[in-house]
């Protein structure tokens, strides 16, 4: 469900936009001499929206409580509430808004959702999952949908090395089911078959190693395990490098794990309202510790915070709560297990005293595993969520946060406090009400809703905190293949072929991958986007016109996910006032053509991106589709309408 005015808007695009691209053929486009860089302004009061779950000491919701039981805090000054509003769990069953039958070429990334209450999606991660625990979480699942409250639509992601859709929003049981066995979420190469202490795999090799050592160096001067012993230096080498691989994988794993929940949070961020999404994992640490085991235990240290900074800013926006599920459940050590406890612990073989190793791989396994419950708890409590840790009741677990998630109260102030410096703002919730607990996000970054925000063309990191720009390209992850759709922009496209014959030059502006031996020829296709404007910066100039900074690209990938073909242009648009009461009803228009090879199966990733305010809409069209259509006979677009691209 998209917001009303999105919502009025693409069932208007159902019957306006097909005849609009009968126009007559696009003029040349002379392009506006381009600056290195463009301001736009922002205007209106700053409104802070905390959703605050309300639960008994059973983690039960508390319904029925009053705006006047609540003390609004930030910064630890009292803040007057502007709005009060209480959500419960709708009594109807939940219904899903209908797609729109389109005509055979035309696509949109408009994503039906369940009318009424807060929407629950299920994130399956087998990136930071061991093996052993994903089989109990299915059989925990499945015992889950026996017991849910019939009719409660939920959808169902995976995250193995990216984000896959498994199942769209639905109720049906049997495709839920079959979403969570879904054969394409692979097991992680980044993990341990179990978590924590020592990893058997080159410390077996480190041992074997030794012994073969020892046994070729037996009247050897420096014995192994003498202090200064080559064999021992070797040990201790080897022992680095497996410090440092781990470290790698965890860097890894918690780059693709933000990564995907980025792209969630923008999938997520055109449904109106509250989204509780249950994440069901085996952790992962954004702060890589020393690792006290090795000769130099700073060599391993990494840390993802500026990384969550951004993942925490994109929930807070879209309005998700996390709620982490550790499906490892009350955790042991695995050094007690003599399944995993291997040759390492044997003083015979290493003559480096076994009991000092293995009180060492005992501290790092409470201390990797206390910071992997801190991931958890804290992005719980920075979304306003709740984490479920050493629980082995996972089907308890996920109706806790399907009913906490359901019952809620969103409240509304607009801050004394108008010193927009970026920093971090904390918020307080405070009940009158005793014995509860209270679940909401604990802050904010202040940043200035009346300074210009400026927008380098060159993806420059701005300096001041308040106008910070990304530090990953956010079109990286949403134009990946396969990647769910983002919905900060309502968007449809048109996609047709340009003409019947093959060619064997690339269309204007296209770049193919220099890494992809891809050659052609090539069959072109014509791409024309109309965009929802409602959902995009667009400025009134002095002058009386109205401006946007945008970016339009097009991917083509081939079945086997690699990129073989772009096209990207960064346009400015300027409409007179004429023209933009237009497109308030037509859409912002744009055009572009791409070239595919014709032999093989391909994908086109088509994306918008607002640079002023890194607002993303895209959606994916299989070259199949629409290779067997008609060419198209005339554009999309007419000149007043047009963007000029920015001079390159």
């Amino acid at each position: 469900m998209l917001s009303n005015t999105s919502l009025l808007f693409f069932f208007f695009l159902a019957t306006l936009l097909p005849p609009s691209f009968a126009q007559a053929p696009q003029p040349a486009q002379t392009p506006q001499p381009a600056k290195s860089e463009v301001t736009t302004l922002r205007a209106g009061t700053q409104l802070v929206v905390v959703d605050v779950v309300v639960t008994d000491k059973s983690q039960n919701p508390i319904l029925n409580l009053k705006a006047s039981a609540f003390a609004l805090l930030e910064g630890g000054k009292q803040q007057q509430i502007k709005s009060f509003e209480e959500h419960t769990a709708p009594t109807a069953k939940p219904g899903l808004p209908p797609i729109p039958a389109f005509p055979p070429g035309i696509f949109s990334n408009y994503t039906p959702v369940p009318t009424g209450g807060a929407v629950n999606v299920l994130l399956v991660d087998t990136l930071n999952t061991p093996v052993l625990d994903q089989i109990y979480l299915h059989d925990q699942f499945h015992k889950y949908l026996k017991t849910a409250k019939p009719g409660a639509p939920m959808a169902i992601f995976g995250l193995t090395t990216k984000l896959l859709l498994l199942q769209s929003f639905t109720s049906d049981p049997e495709l839920l089911k079959a979403a969570i066995n879904n054969k394409n979420i692979k097991n992680s190469p980044l993990i341990d078959r179990v978590s924590g202490g020592n990893s058997t795999l080159l410390s077996d090799q480190a041992v074997g190693f030794a012994a073969i050592i020892q046994g070729a160096n037996a009247s050897s001067d420096a014995p192994l395990g003498t202090p200064g012993g080559f064999q021992q230096r070797i040990i201790q080498d080897i022992q680095q490098f497996e410090s440092q691989q781990n470290s790698f994988q965890l860097q890894l794993r918690a780059k693709y794990t933000l990564d995907a929940i980025n792209q969630l949070a923008r999938y997520l961020e055109g449904i109106p309202g509250r989204k509780n999404l249950i994440w069901f994992s085996g952790s992962f640490p954004l702060d890589i510790l020393p690792d006290s085991t090795v000769d130099d235990p700073f060599m391993a240290v990494a840390s993802s915070e500026d990384e969550y900074r951004e993942t925490t800013n994109l929930l807070t926006r879209a309005q998700v709560a996390v709620y982490p599920i550790d499906v490892r459940g009350a955790m042991t050590s695995p050094n007690m297990d003599v399944s995993q406890s291997t040759a390492i612990y044997q003083d015979d073989v290493l003559q480096i005293g076994a009991d000092k190793r293995f009180a060492s791989d005992q501290i790092k396994f409470h201390l990797e595993n206390g910071s992997e419950n801190l991931t958890m708890i804290r992005m719980a409590e920075d979304s306003g969520g709740y984490a479920f840790i050493n629980n082995n009741d996972l089907v308890g677990a996920v109706s806790k946060a399907v009913a906490a998630g359901s019952h809620y109260y969103t409240l509304t102030y607009s801050p004394t406090d108008t010193n927009w410096n970026g920093n971090f703002r904390k918020i307080q919730v405070k009940l009158q009400q005793s014995g509860v607990t209270l679940a909401y996000r604990r802050g904010y970054y202040a940043n200035d809703p009346n300074v210009p925000i400026v927008t380098h063309l060159t993806n420059k990191t701005r300096k001041d905190s308040a106008t910070a720009a990304p530090r990953t390209d956010p079109m990286r992850v949403a134009m990946m293949h396969g990647a769910p759709n983002p919905t900060e922009i309502t968007l449809k496209a048109r996609v047709l072929p340009a003409g019947t014959e093959p060619e064997t030059e690339l269309a204007k502006d296209n770049t193919l991958n220099p890494s992809s031996d891809t050659k052609g020829p090539y069959r072109r296709y014509a791409i024309d986007i109309a965009a929802d404007p409602s959902s995009i910066n667009i400025q009134r100039a002095p002058d009386g016109n109205y401006h946007a900074l945008l970016q339009f690209l097009t991917y083509v990938y081939d079945q086997n996910d690699n990129l073989i073909n772009v096209v990207s242009n960064p346009v400015r648009a300027t409409y007179s006032p004429t023209v933009y009461r237009q497109i308030l009803h037509t859409g912002i228009p744009y055009h572009e053509e791409i070239s595919v090879p014709l032999k093989g199966a391909y994908f086109l990733r088509i994306g918008l991106h607002d640079l002023a305010t890194n607002h993303i809409g895209a959606v994916e069209v299989p070259v199949d589709s629409v290779k067997k259509l008609s060419p198209i006979t005339a554009s999309a677009l007419t000149e007043s309408a047009t963007p000029h691209p920015i001079q390159k």
